[in-house]
């Protein structure tokens, strides 16, 4: 790694001490990664992130006074600009839809290797959505299931290109550049795009348009975290 290079700086928030001294232990063996500071509740995590500013936030779903979809929420209102990564030992349905809808930009589970920790967290800073295979299964399977229920609007076919990009993984720069427009308007597309799939991140969008056959299922912007 070229030390000029600035670190990813991220904040960890678990209940768990053993759980967040493992997880700081294993990114910190890569250069790449800044651990900027580390919290036991949900309300501590708002505090601290107000404070520092972090690229990635790591969150737990259930922690005291707060939860990981609580923060979330939280974030996505008044820091935006933060990746959030929640990494969990739940694989529950309504939990993956609910942090997702709430903004997060990617779900992993616990029981990923370090390895494919780390490469989540550099995803999510990157722009990308990260979900590991079964939870991508599950999400698509659930927004399935409720499509009679929110009907969707159709998408140009600009937007559909743009969303097409941003499901394999390009950031708002690249897919900009790719079709020869600024960041500024694909920014405006993701956003009609979200208003019309009633989508509140680009995961979400992405699986409602693979559920109504929009967009292929086979889907490069996955990062399986089980490879």
């Amino acid at each position: 790694m070229n030390a000029s290079i600035t670190p990813i700086r991220v904040l960890l928030a678990d209940d768990h001490l053993v759980v967040r001294a493992g997880i700081r232990q294993f990114l910190e063996l890569n250069s790449d990664f800044q651990i900027i500071a580390e919290a036991g509740d949900g309300e501590a995590a708002k505090q601290l992130i107000a404070e520092h500013l972090p690229d990635v936030a790591v969150l737990d779903i259930q922690m005291p006074k707060a939860s990981g979809i609580d923060v979330t929420r939280w974030m996505r209102a008044h820091h935006p600009g933060i990746g959030i990564l929640v990494l969990t030992a739940f694989d529950d349905d309504p939990y993956v839809l609910a942090v997702l809808q709430a903004g997060a930009n990617g779900y992993v589970l616990k029981t990923a290797t370090p390895d494919e920790i780390a490469q989540a967290v550099r995803d999510v800073h990157a722009g990308k959505s990260v979900l590991n295979e079964v939870i991508a299964q599950k999400l698509i399977a659930q927004i399935t299931s409720q499509a009679d229920e929110t009907r969707a609007e159709p998408l140009t076919d600009r937007e559909l290109e743009v969303l097409s990009l941003a499901a394999k993984g390009y950031t708002n720069k690249a897919i900009g550049a790719y079709l020869g427009i600024s960041d500024r308007t694909v920014q405006g597309h993701l956003a009609h795009i979200f208003d019309k799939l009633h989508a509140s991140s680009r995961t979400e969008a992405v699986m409602r348009a693979v559920s109504m056959g929009w967009i292929p299922p086979q889907l490069d912007y996955i990062a399986e975290v089980t490879n």
